[in-house]
């Protein structure tokens, strides 16, 4: 065992008072950690010391909890769906254009690197990496350095449009439960990998691809393995009119009526309950219903916001005692900008300023991902707890000048901000330096595969587009 690295006389520390139950900002004190854990948070570290950080002018923060995110696919989407959507499918994305640009078995482990170096460089420690399984996921969640907790989607039928308005389901002659088995030997593999930084989750992938049998089948895998279960629901209008016109039932009630809505499963998005503005639905009490199950709502504003969606709302969904964490789901994998946009939407939909404060959306980010995840060895700054943690220079000029330093890393300085990351003590970030992956080597594996993926788009839709005549290139004209 090595001596703890201490960071000394640092500038702020969102520390953990645990007589509040909360966090708390400390001024001038000293922060002292190694592998094993955090050792001090306050006063003045009087043990050995085998590195020393300078803290004078740094923010240290405890690592953010992402708890829902698509590392292997949702880098390479860059440039391409940042405003793509299918106005006959109330403008998502998910049914008609997804589908046609995705990473090849070359290009995913590339997406996963940018992803994982993305997460890393923007303070995030822990991660729920919710891919279809591919050969190398366990080894690149290793050499990440970040807290991963491994969610292979698996899925009874696969969606297609043929139209651009309206959703097809082909569905499996097994039901998806060949794909379910190959998942779960994932999920224990991931358990039991060596590293120690690795758990699993159970992931059907979607309410509407996945039959009523997959689903309790399912949550009985996750119930089994004392793990959690984590499904996309109530994540759009075609699948919330798929299921209403299929079960006479809202996503929710749906749900709530296979016996899998409750304490242990993560709803990720939880968007579109019958009260949400768009969906003309009286008959229901979906967010009693959620508000009583004791399931957790996976937060990710930014992908919604592009399609002019949003909760309604994050602020609401607190203060009733709705489990919530916030993930990233799409790029940039920023959960700092995700929590700026969690506050701005939050207002906006409320038309009240004060719907949801900074310190509920960042203990959402942090405390609130560690308790829907099991993990209360995580998200704050205390002794005892992981040493998961990330620094932020109070210096850089988009936090200053400096009245309120979390408020100023929030709302202005975001990721440019973070100098350090360190996981179980180990840094993957150190000066403003991923120390796990070449981002760069990365960044042209990805663009080599979104290439090919531009060069194939025309061949896979329906319509014959080509991937600029979908989503044209702003300015680019044709005879450019």
């Amino acid at each position: 065992m090595t001596s703890p690295t201490v960071i000394r006389n640092a500038a702020y520390i969102i520390a953990w008072d645990a007589d509040a139950d909360g966090h708390t900002l400390l001024q001038n004190q000293d922060l002292a950690f190694d592998e094993t854990g955090i050792l001090q948070v306050g006063g003045t570290w009087e043990g050995p010391v085998s590195e020393e950080i300078d803290g004078s002018k740094r923010l240290v923060s405890p690592g953010l909890v992402n708890i829902h995110s698509h590392p292997s696919s949702e880098a390479m989407n860059k440039g391409m769906l940042d405003e793509l959507g299918s106005p006959g499918l109330r403008m998502s994305s998910l049914y008609e254009f997804m589908p046609l640009f995705r990473p090849d078995a070359q290009g995913t482990p590339f997406a996963t690197r940018v992803a994982y170096s993305e997460l890393a460089l923007s303070g995030v420690t822990t991660v729920v990496d919710l891919s279809v399984p591919y050969e190398s996921w366990l080894d690149l969640a290793e050499q990440s350095g970040l807290r991963v907790v491994i969610a292979p989607m698996y899925r009874s039928a696969r969606w297609f449009t043929k139209t651009g308005h309206s959703v097809e389901y082909e569905w499996a002659e097994d039901d998806g439960r060949g794909v379910m088995d190959d998942a779960l030997r994932v999920v224990d593999d991931a358990i039991a990998h060596p590293c120690g930084r690795l758990s699993g989750m159970v992931a059907p992938a979607q309410i509407d691809t996945c039959s009523a049998d997959l689903i309790r089948n399912s949550f009985a895998e996750a119930q089994s393995r004392g793990v959690k279960m984590q499904i996309h629901a109530a994540q759009s209008m075609v699948e919330f009119n798929e299921i209403t016109t299929r079960h006479g039932r809202t996503p929710i009630e749906w749900l709530d009526g296979l016996g899998v809505l409750t304490d242990g499963v993560i709803i990720g998005h939880g968007i579109f309950l019958n009260d949400h503005p768009w969906t003309a639905w009286p008959g229901a009490e979906d967010f009693d219903t959620l508000k009583n199950s004791g399931a957790a709502v996976a937060h990710c504003p930014t992908v919604f916001q592009r399609r002019g969606v949003t909760m309604n709302t994050f602020g609401r969904y607190l203060r009733n005692g709705i489990p919530m964490g916030i993930g990233t789901d799409t790029y940039p994998h920023n959960m700092l900008e995700e929590i700026r946009h969690a506050l701005i939407n939050s207002r906006i939909i409320s038309k009240n300023p004060y719907d949801l404060r900074t310190t509920s959306a960042f203990d959402a980010a942090t405390i609130g991902g560690a308790s829907v995840l099991g993990m209360e060895d995580i998200g704050k700054l205390a002794p005892g707890m992981k040493s998961d943690l990330f620094l932020a220079d109070i210096t850089h000029r988009a936090m200053r000048p400096l009245r309120d330093p979390l408020a100023s890393l929030i709302y202005v300085a975001g990721e440019r901000a973070v100098t350090d990351t360190f996981v179980d003590g180990k840094a993957l970030v150190r000066d403003g330096v991923l120390t796990t992956f070449d981002l760069d080597e990365a960044l042209d594996g990805l663009e080599a595969a979104q290439a090919r993926a531009a060069e194939a788009f025309q061949t896979l839709d329906f319509r014959n587009r080509r991937h600029d005549e979908a989503a044209p290139i702003n300015y680019l004209r044709g005879d450019s």
